[in-house]
């Protein structure tokens, strides 16, 4: 079995090419950085290789086509997600990209695509619980969830024979560069803003998790020629509930400083707009990565569950522990700080 894998040097495509290698399948990745890239064959239990490829330029359909050759899968990760950025470069990484990945599957008659998508569709700034796939989906919140959906939408107009599109919510694990970090920079360095009580409810997903339900996508017979799914633990929790075990596990105080939404709302909106007239770096507060810290937004995994026999296999806290030990670990090797 042969499968590509875009967006390798990410977090969660990093943790594909080294489960789909250690379970014996052939494994081409793509990604920018020759360092990341060489980071992760060396902690590759099997050889892997890597095409390095830049999404949106004229040679990525060409580059990624012929890597793609007698390919029976591709495994979708690249993009570009972030609170904040120009709209070319999500427009490039999110949409482009896909278009690239849906020309590679034509041309040489790839049978399967798992695109990976995000649930970060359903967020309108409301508390939403047990959201199944077939929700409505609100007024796009920033331009990630919009290129994002537009790539959903590419792929619903010219799929491959079978679709698999997955969306994982808040990964975290080792190797995570952005959920866990951001969270625990502003806990190190004073009170971590609680707005509406901190009593939100939110889903999380340990990396291994979202990796077991990429491999049944890629594995198991699907129900529908396009089936869409949400990943998450299955375990809704309370943010503080969250906030706490991550203050013990990683050794660091709990201050909170309840502020009310309204309030942050305003300022957030300020300081975007200070910021699109200014030199457009992103500001220090997006009223989307405040909101999704005031608002409850849980998933109804059913589908997952039954459709693919999905089962979470380490729990929130568990990770979190997991987590933890892996960040003192690189600390002390002086890998991040």
């Amino acid at each position: 079995m042969k499968i590509v894998i875009t967006g390798g040097t990410g977090f969660l495509g990093r943790h594909l090419v080294w489960r789909v290698a250690a379970e014996g399948a052939e494994v081409i990745f793509t990604g920018r950085s020759a360092t990341a890239a060489e980071e992760v064959m060396r902690h590759a239990s099997a050889p892997v290789r890597w095409q390095p490829l830049r999404h949106g330029t004229a040679e990525a359909a060409g580059l990624l086509t012929d890597a793609a050759a007698n390919a029976d899968a591709i495994v979708h990760c690249a993009a570009l997600s972030s609170p904040w950025g120009h709209l070319e470069d999500f427009q490039r990484a999110n949409i482009a990209s896909t278009a690239e990945v849906l020309a590679a599957c034509r041309a040489n008659g790839v049978r399967r695509l798992v695109h990976i998508s995000t649930p970060s569709l359903y967020f309108g700034f409301r508390d939403r619980l047990a959201i199944r796939e077939d929700a409505p989906l609100p007024e796009p919140a920033n331009d990630y969830v919009r290129t994002k959906i537009a790539a959903e939408a590419l792929i619903c107009a010219a799929p491959p024979p079978e679709v698999a599109i997955l969306r994982p919510r808040a990964l975290f694990g080792p190797w995570d560069q952005t959920l866990m970090p951001r969270l625990l920079r502003v806990m190190a360095k004073g009170p971590l803003p609680i707005m509406r009580g901190g009593r939100i409810q939110l889903d999380l997903t340990y990396i291994d998790n979202a990796v077991d339900a990429v491999w049944l996508a890629l594995t198991r017979p699907l129900p529908r020629p396009l089936a869409t799914y949400n990943v998450s633990n299955g375990e809704p929790r309370e943010l503080l509930d969250v906030l706490a075990i991550m203050a013990r596990e990683f050794d660091l105080p709990l201050r909170t400083r309840r502020l009310p939404w309204p309030l942050v709302d305003w300022l957030a909106r300020g300081l975007e707009t200070a910021a699109r007239l200014g030199n457009g770096k992103e500001p220090p507060l997006t009223r989307y990565s405040a909101g999704v810290l005031a608002f409850s937004q849980t998933l109804d995994i059913s589908a997952l569950r039954n459709e693919l026999g999905y089962q979470p296999k380490v729990g929130i806290e568990e990770g979190i522990r997991r987590h933890a030990a892996w960040w003192k670990n690189t600390a002390l090797r002086g890998q991040h700080t």
